[in-house]
């Protein structure tokens, strides 16, 4: 399939408010940087809610036809054996080395159709290679991330129905100011989230309404400056931020993404400690990042022949690093002395608009190296620097001290003393546990 470019110019799902100066360009996406502050902007999915338009843009891909699950199975970790209509599952795709190519939110949408949601063109690029009676089609849709523990009574508010009957991992239709919306229960943010879908051309006038019915109860925009930070307390890596995606690394994958046209920008900045060359470090494979639940050997998929030995001897997990304030603040004096100053920690997330970014630092136990340490960022509720860490599985205990080489390769490094803790870092309540059965 050839795909045309998405966009036709710069998009922009939210509407353009004008207290927002400052917007982040990727690819030909416009994203709001910031709103109230980042800083009021991130305690909203603990306190309040936010509304997200970020991942806009890049609508989702429509795979129809007798051998639609055939082919999603083939390319997919998970297992199908139950899959109703009406729910989503976190697919994860892998390449032959069993490394995450791909991932993102899949739905069932009917008997021979899935829609799979904000994850790139790896599925598409999979389609190009098989023979199977599937077909693809790009659509045009928004996604809005509405999270927090006043989400569902927003979003009754401005639906003016119960959204009760939508249980973690599912999805239906609704309406706001007259618009068919689809309104799915699922999150990155840790806390009670949904998700709304439609066509790009309801984007402003949904997102709007949203906000405007959530100002009496303490909604947020979130910006794309603290976006970040969620996935981080919340336990959920994500490639371009933790890890990178490994079809960088496949040839076949790069030529067919020239051959398209669709606002993305494969362009990596590689960052940190580790040498730039070593990409390993900056790939994960499905259990390095603890997305075991997502892998299922009872078919045959991409990567299976690599990922089985690898199930029964895990030999890295991703666990919460919390690090040292004395040593963070050594690393903000340094701007403030003579000489070079160490690389500075951005608040309250390292910039990331254009491109992935493959960052990896080296973390160390007694000298020695025992993981890889990614997506570092300042939490403003916990009042804490933290990050997550692909670490070797004997060092993954809470409590256990380590050091972060904090820094770029080649330039001046701090070593930065860090925990291991609790992994999701955010203790409130989960997603998936929170019984939203009982009527307003």
């Amino acid at each position: 399939m050839n795909f045309s470019d998405p966009t036709d110019g710069l998009v922009l799902a939210a509407p353009r408010y004008p207290e927002t100066w400052f917007y982040a360009v990727s690819g030909n996406i416009m994203r709001p940087w910031e709103f109230s502050g980042w800083q009021t902007e991130s305690l909203s999915w603990k306190n309040t809610a936010y509304i997200h338009g970020g991942l806009s843009g890049y609508g989702p891909m429509n795979f129809t036809g007798p051998d639609a699950e055939k082919f999603i199975a083939s390319i997919c970790t998970n297992s199908f054996a139950k899959f109703p209509i009406g729910a989503m599952k976190h697919a994860i795709m892998c390449t032959e080395e069993g490394l995450v190519a791909s991932h993102g939110v899949l739905q069932r949408m009917g008997p021979e159709e899935f829609r799979l949601f904000a994850s790139g063109i790896w599925a598409a690029y999979m389609h190009s290679k098989t023979d199977l009676d599937v077909q693809i089609e790009h659509k045009r849709d928004y996604l809005f991330q509405v999270a927090g523990p006043k989400s569902l009574e927003i979003l009754e508010k401005v639906t003016g129905e119960s959204l009760r009957d939508i249980q973690f991992l599912r999805f239906r239709d609704s309406r706001i100011n007259g618009k068919s919306v689809e309104v799915a229960r699922v999150g990155m943010a840790g806390t009670l989230a949904y998700e709304l879908h439609g066509p790009m051309a309801d984007a402003p006038e949904i997102y709007d309404a949203v906000y405007q019915a959530g100002k009496e109860l303490g909604i947020e925009r979130l910006g794309w400056r603290t976006y970040f930070v969620n996935h981080i307390e919340g336990g959920f890596p994500q490639q371009v931020w933790t890890f990178v995606s490994a079809q960088v690394a496949d040839p076949d994958f790069l030529r067919y993404f020239e051959n398209t046209k669709v606002a993305l920008n494969p362009k990596l900045m590689v960052s940190g400690s580790v040498d730039p060359s070593d990409m390993r470090a900056r790939f994960r494979t499905p259990f390095e990042v603890n997305w075991d639940i997502s892998v299922k050997f009872n078919h045959d998929f991409v990567g299976r022949a690599a990922l089985e030995p690898e199930a029964a001897d895990i030999k890295r997990r991703t666990v919460t690093l919390r690090w040292h304030p004395d040593d963070i603040l050594d690393i903000y004096a340094s701007l403030l002395r003579p000489g070079d100053p160490y690389k500075q920690l951005e608040l309250p997330a390292s910039p990331h608009i254009r491109g992935q970014h493959a960052h990896a630092d080296h973390v160390l136990k007694d000298g020695k190296r025992v993981g890889i340490a990614s997506g570092t960022v300042y939490s403003f509720y916990y009042r804490e620097v933290i990050s997550h860490c692909a670490i070797d599985v004997d060092q993954a205990e809470i409590g256990n001290e380590v050091v972060v080489e904090w820094g770029d390769y080649g330039g001046r490094i701090k070593q930065v003393r860090a925990v291991v803790e609790r992994f999701p870092y955010l203790d409130i309540g989960r997603n998936s546990d929170v019984d939203v059965s009982a009527t307003r």
